[in-house]
């Protein structure tokens, strides 16, 4: 079986999030990566200048413009990246796609479609794609394990109480990978690799976890 494992960067409001960064991996079932895929959204990056100066990581829109300059991300039209996600599903015979806090995400993508069509097209996702989320999994695994929670009280990584841990996939890489000092990119191809591993540790703690959101 194989996987798509996504996230996006936006701008605009938390309520009405307009994605300008979108990127994902194929995987398999043993988490071998089959494809990857880097779009930045034409649409907003370049058509709508004024939203893109309120994106929550502004700051690297230099960044961008550089690497869509050597080829490291496609700029391209939105409907364009839909179709080459609708195809990734198609070809690799996705059923499961994944993201961490998949909720926000997926209202990302489906505000974005709505936004840019004025709803004459109003849904993102191909057509009976199950929605799973690794911010649900990693609660009901991580969540459980005692040495997860003595590292998020003992590094402050906590909800205000200081004893509820935080899943952040920044804190679960932190966790998973021993380094205190890895901070996320929170550009939308380098973030989906870590989810990737929350991901397949997840499954491994507890194979028959309930993943969907």
């Amino acid at each position: 079986m194989n996987y798509i494992v996504f996230d996006c960067e936006t701008t605009n409001t938390m309520d009405n999030p307009i994605v300008y960064d979108l990127g994902w991996s194929v995987i398999n079932d043993r988490f071998e990566v089959l494809a990857e895929r880097s779009f930045v959204n034409a649409d907003v990056f370049i058509e709508e200048k004024e939203l893109m100066k309120e994106a929550y990581f502004a700051d690297k829109i230099p960044q961008y413009v550089a690497e869509i300059a050597d080829g490291t991300r496609e700029l391209r039209r939105f409907e364009t990246i839909r179709r080459a996600f609708a195809l990734d599903c198609k070809m690799f015979g996705v059923t499961e796609i994944y993201a961490h806090n998949a909720r926000f995400d997926y209202k990302a993508l489906q505000t974005t479609q709505r936004y840019l069509t004025k709803s004459k097209y109003r849904w993102f996702f191909p057509f009976g794609v199950e929605i799973c989320d690794t911010l649900k999994m990693a609660r009901q695994t991580f969540g459980q394990c005692e040495e997860y929670k003595e590292f998020c009280i003992e590094n402050g990584f906590t909800l205000a109480n200081g004893k509820t841990p935080r899943f952040t996939a920044e804190i679960l890489y932190r966790f998973i990978t021993k380094d205190l000092q890895f901070e996320e990119e929170h550009t939308g191809l380098a973030d989906v690799r870590i989810e990737r591993e929350i991901f397949r540790h997840c499954v491994q703690m507890d194979p028959s976890i309930e993943r969907r959101l």
